[in-house]
């Protein structure tokens, strides 16, 4: 019994391994990172970041489809950097729709099955249009100055352009962690100064593979 238990021990311990060895390894290339960036006489950021772009055929739905409609447009990891390219970058309200924008820390792709993201979920807020350019770059300034206040927590960040609407999303990790889930939603609310009367919906990433839907049949409201 007691050599059972211990191979069980050595089992958990070998299979946690290779996630620890990653984290340490990400926590050393940060380090790295930032004393070049500071050597340069550049501001680094904490986390690096990637934008992406999807430009997605209306009716279809399939994930390999999605897949392979992702597009990176550019990644940075200082202040300076990060300017450069949003400066660039189209605003939203010359975007086509269906389009989404996704802005994620780097070795986290924005799909639901990522490492990342699959036991995760996302909160979502819907805008009308003349509105959502502005809330998403309030969004994009919070994530990218890590001002949001959930560490790890946070994956990143999607504006989906759609025909009637743009809808906002926030991805993290842990969708079954309630107060990790409710903490994100507030520092959401304070960070875009929400407005009372909009309406916050949450949905698990599993959700949305069980009904290949990004935003119907939502499970939580705030």
């Amino acid at each position: 019994m007691e050599i059972a238990e211990k191979k069980d021990t050595e089992i958990k311990t070998s299979t946690a391994l290779p996630a620890f060895d990653s984290f340490v390894d990400r926590e050393s290339d940060d380090r790295d990172r930032h004393s070049r960036e500071l050597k340069a006489g550049l501001h680094p950021l904490k986390h690096k970041f990637i934008f992406w772009y999807t430009r997605r055929t209306p009716g279809v739905r399939s994930q390999t489809s999605y897949e392979d409609n992702i597009r990176k447009i550019v990644d940075f990891s200082t202040v300076e950097g990060f300017w450069v390219c949003y400066c660039h970058l189209a605003r939203p309200s010359t975007l086509p729709s269906p389009t989404d924008l996704h802005l994620f820390k780097e070795g986290i792709r924005p799909l639901w099955e990522d490492s990342a993201n699959c036991n995760g979920g996302k909160w979502i807020i819907r805008f009308k249009k003349a509105v959502s350019g502005r809330f998403w770059e309030d969004l994009v300034l919070a994530l990218v100055g890590d001002q949001l206040d959930c560490g790890d927590d946070i994956c990143g960040a999607v504006l989906s352009i759609r025909f009637n609407e743009d809808i906002l999303s926030v991805w993290n990790r842990n969708a079954s962690d309630n107060q990790a889930v409710m903490s994100l939603r507030d520092a959401i609310k304070r960070q875009l100064k929400l407005p009372h009367g909009y309406v916050m919906e949450y949905k698990a990433h599993n959700t949305s593979l069980r009904d290949n839907s990004s935003f119907r049949n939502t499970w939580l409201r705030g």
